[in-house]
């Protein structure tokens, strides 16, 4: 008897520009379209309500409590499964081992390119599972805030490559991480701010030692580099329980990037404390000319270089279209 349809496995669709590839059955993911994947969870409650969506969603970014109950709905479920496979995990360790040791917190990474939607995905399941009765404290820590100070791109020549993997203080996010998986009771993160384009000097936010920790960035699933004497060095995505990342056709997301730039000329950019704070007074066009530019020569080729050949190490893919919308899933299997 032949299997449903969606136990299929067929072979992910990169985009950027690269053509449709021929149906395989070697693939490592599982995938559903947006009716298979909404019936996966037709029993789970959605806590959330429209109001909640509109204070989560970040500039640009079209979600609406529809797209949440089909989409984020099923997958705050799936992770709930997880969270509370692993703590089964850890119990039957620890009584193996005649342990007594605190449970460390699981850690999600969402990945993708600059105005694909990461920080409204991350914040909409850090609000979701946080509705969870056994995982009530979530924590969000975006790696902005690991970027190197201004100052100090400037001094290596990066201000250029600002959101490329050598941008940022690969050594410091990786010591926070390893203090969050070792049960450390409190550990603290840099913060960094949009509106100054920089880091804010002597400003920290300190993680409690959460049930679950979501970080949010571009390059966190870049693979272990090479150390000078040729051992490979551990990556950020060793420290990850699961990890998930944001995918789009790369003019999609350069006309998202656009819009979002257009939009922030009435807003962050007319504050004087804004680092682009030049812009706020250009026409239309000189917006969409001014941030094409920037997409062409600093997002694009990070995205095509650096983030997207990250995307078959994520254990989840949601593939958005056009109108925001998510229209596949894959589910890398077990």
């Amino acid at each position: 008897m032949a299997p449903p349809k969606w136990t299929e496995w067929r072979l992910k669709r990169h985009t950027c520009q690269v053509p449709y590839a021929p149906v395989r059955n070697d693939t490592p993911y599982v995938t559903f379209n947006r009716r298979e994947w909404s019936e996966l969870a037709a029993e789970t409650p959605l806590p959330l309500t429209e109001a909640d969506v509109r204070r989560l969603r970040a500039l640009g970014d079209e979600i609406d409590l529809a797209e949440v109950d089909t989409i984020y709905r099923p997958l705050s479920r799936l992770l709930h499964l997880h969270v509370a496979a692993s703590r089964r995990l850890y119990e039957a360790r620890e009584t193996f081992l005649h342990n007594d040791t605190t449970k460390t917190p699981y850690v999600i990474g969402v990945a993708g390119s600059v105005a694909v939607g990461k920080s409204t995905t991350s914040r909409l399941l850090q609000e979701l599972m946080a509705r969870w009765p056994d995982t009530p404290r979530v924590a969000l820590v975006p790696t902005d805030g690991f970027l190197y100070p201004n100052a100090e791109l400037d001094r290596r020549g990066l201000m250029g490559r600002k959101g490329f993997p050598e941008s940022y203080n690969r050594g410091e996010l990786l010591r926070f991480l390893t203090k969050i998986k070792s049960g450390i009771p409190e550990v603290a993160a840099p913060v960094y701010s949009h509106l100054t384009y920089d880091i804010v000097p002597g400003e920290t936010t300190v993680v409690h030692r959460p049930d679950i920790l979501i970080l949010e960035g571009l390059n966190v699933l870049q693979p272990a580099r090479r150390e000078t004497d040729g051992a490979a060095s551990l990556a950020v995505s060793d420290l990850f329980d699961f990890s998930i990342y944001i995918d789009a056709k790369a003019p999609d997301i350069r006309e998202w990037y656009i819009e979002r730039f257009r939009a922030l000329r009435a807003t962050a950019f007319t504050d004087i404390r804004s680092y682009f704070r030049r812009y706020a007074s250009l026409d239309d066009d000189q917006a969409r000319d001014v941030a094409g530019a920037t997409w062409d020569t600093i997002n694009a080729p990070n995205l095509i270089h650096n983030i997207a050949p990250t995307r078959s190490r994520a254990t989840l893919i949601l593939a958005k279209a056009a109108n925001h919308r998510v229209q596949r899933i894959q589910l890398r299997k077990i």
